[in-house]
């Protein structure tokens, strides 16, 4: 449901109707210049809550990618045949199903995912519509909430028993800690790239349907391509570990969360929007 809006597409007379009373049917998607402000009309909206509600629909927002990443290791990481005869529809497996249902969820219900936030608070920031300590709050507390519920959900996955002797979640885990810093930094950049993109055009649809779109071929793409997400890493390696992966607290942080944390704040402010800010914004141009 989008509200009036949705039904009026669906009825001529309502369509009439909102017209003439001064109302207007919004674009099924907004043009670019339209998309990019509504994205720092969002970003202000967002820099604009208080840090306890940041820090509980961060919580939210952990819980779902945590589902989302549960589902993807529960489908696409028990398929060893296929990974062994075909490695490339495995891959296509894993990112289809999991990660876009789960970013899903949190867009339409208003969550605080932080490598959301790298780009649509970082828009309102540059073009004055929100400042530096806002951004800093929102950043802080959505990455805190995400970390909460990310280890929630991890700590409830792995008391389900739900993956049984699988593998996956171990050996994951694993290869995700023992990356070099700069392929860690590199995969996280190009990770929030596609995330923030996913958010971006989801934010100028106006339809459900054109929201799950726009969502699932970035993300989807992303996984396939083996990149890394702090948030989604935020339920993997915690729940390798619980699995019995032979990774220390400290491997997590430095060795992945710590590297991937930065790589999607430069992927998610500068990669995604920097070019958009710069073409349909103030980025860059002096007073």
């Amino acid at each position: 449901f989008n509200g009036p809006n949705h039904y009026a597409s669906k009825n001529p007379n309502m369509e009439k109707a909102l017209k003439m009373s001064g109302g207007s049917v919004a674009p099924a998607l907004k043009a670019p210049a339209a998309m990019y402000e509504g994205a720092v009309a969002a970003g202000a909206a967002k820099a604009s809550g208080s840090w306890s509600k940041i820090f509980k629909l961060g919580i939210v927002s952990g819980a779902h990618i945590g589902f989302g990443s549960y589902l993807a290791i529960t489908v696409g990481g028990a398929c060893p045949g296929i990974a062994a005869s075909n490695p490339g529809l495995q891959k296509i497996i894993l990112g289809a199903f999991g990660l876009p249902f789960g970013l899903i969820m949190t867009l339409v219900t208003g969550g605080e995912l932080f490598t959301g936030n790298t780009a649509l608070v970082t828009a309102a920031y540059k073009e004055g519509k929100t400042d530096g300590k806002s951004l800093i709050k929102s950043w802080v507390a959505s990455y805190a909430g995400n970390f909460v519920g990310s280890l929630l959900l991890a700590y409830l996955a792995f008391k389900s028993g739900t993956l049984g002797n699988a593998p996956a979640s171990v050996a994951i885990a694993t290869a995700k800690s023992t990356l070099p810093f700069d392929v860690a930094f590199v995969r996280g950049i190009l990770c929030n790239w596609l995330v923030c993109m996913a958010v971006y055009m989801a934010s100028g649809c106006s339809t459900m349907i054109g929201k799950m779109t726009a969502v699932w071929f970035p993300i989807s793409a992303f996984v396939a391509l083996g990149l890394d997400h702090s948030v989604a890493n935020m339920f993997i390696i915690p729940l390798g570990i619980m699995r019995g992966a032979e990774i220390t607290i400290g491997q997590f942080i430095t060795k992945n969360l710590i590297p991937v944390t930065l790589g999607n704040i430069v992927g998610g402010a500068l990669m995604c929007m920097g070019p958009f800010g710069s073409a349909f914004g103030n980025w860059g141009k002096k007073d």
